[in-house]
């Protein structure tokens, strides 16, 4: 598994002070700031930045970075990646990039691109996708079909098993 975790870009400039705009993997959207130091890929290059300051602004986010003080220097990070170390992501934080799954230790970055099997063994294919519903969390399955299966772990969800990639389902593939 990667070392790294993909938690947003840098989408914008934000005032005149070298602020930047964010667009958040993580929910809620702020938690984005909260995960420092960041990496930020750009032009096949990666700096690494530090977040001195953060928060929700409207239906964003916005945070102003170490050595970044003026609207010039934050364009030029306009389109970045932000990326950071596994590490600085604790199981009880954030949701989306950062959605730790039950009693796993997983997020769903991990999970994203396992093999879906039934507990008789039968592939449904591998995880595209997960989504947020509000009553529970859903997976999207790409197979020979597609199959939307709710994560719910010790119920639907067997078991996931991250040395071979699959994830246990108890689910008929046939819905």
């Amino acid at each position: 598994m990667s070392k790294r975790i993909g938690i947003g870009r840098i989408s914008g400039v934000f005032g005149v002070r070298g602020w930047v705009k964010v667009y958040s993997y993580t929910s809620p959207r702020e938690n984005v700031v909260r995960y420092s130091p960041w990496f930020l890929l750009q032009n096949g290059g990666e700096a690494l930045q530090e977040v001195s300051a953060g928060h929700a602004h409207g239906d964003g986010v916005v945070a102003s970075l170490a050595g970044i003080n003026d609207r010039d220097a934050a364009a030029a990070l306009i389109g970045a990646e932000i990326e950071v170390e596994r590490s600085t992501l604790g199981p009880e934080l954030g949701r989306g990039a950062g959605e730790a799954v039950p009693g796993e230790g997983f997020f769903w970055v991990d999970l994203q691109g396992m093999e879906v099997r039934t507990c008789e063994g039968t592939s449904l294919g591998f995880v595209e996708q997960l989504f947020e519903t509000g009553a529970n969390d859903v997976m999207i399955v790409v197979g020979t079909g597609r199959h939307l299966i709710p994560f719910l772990y010790g119920s639907v969800v067997e078991s996931v098993n991250g040395e071979r990639r699959v994830i246990t389902v108890n689910w008929d593939p046939d819905f």
